[in-house]
């Protein structure tokens, strides 16, 4: 059974970091890839960034890049989305989820509606 499980988020002010864990099970994290997700009020969910199964990480986000970056611990099956000089803009519902595929790549567009498995979500609030 496919279960995604996201931890970290929380409540900073702007410019503090934050690290997000997404732990996977019924898969393994060097099989498949993984595409951080998030949802702001009132707005589509975005696509961040993917990690790919060899640990390669495509920013779907311009905001993002050169602020967050990604890592895996295949030992732990655990994906991390580290995210720095955190903004305003940044405040949203953060998802890990899945597809169970390979796609992870620079020219790849992930589409919410193509993935199976999520997590629960967990909440990054970033305000003063």
């Amino acid at each position: 059974q496919v279960q995604l499980v996201e931890s970290g988020g929380g409540l900073v002010q702007p410019g503090e970091s934050l690290r997000l864990s997404c732990a996977a099970s019924g898969f393994t994290t060097d099989h498949y890839d993984i595409t951080w997700f998030r949802q702001a009020p009132g707005k589509e969910r975005e696509g961040v960034v993917c990690i790919s199964y060899s640990g390669s990480s495509s920013y779907f986000l311009d905001s993002v890049k050169g602020r967050f970056t990604t890592a895996k611990d295949n030992a732990k099956n655990t994906v991390y989305l580290q995210m720095n000089i955190l903004k305003p803009d940044d405040t949203a519902v953060y998802y890990c989820a899945t597809a169970l595929r390979r796609r992870c790549a620079d020219d790849y567009v992930p589409r919410f509606y193509e993935y199976g498995y999520w997590g629960q979500g967990t909440q990054v609030t970033v305000s003063s």
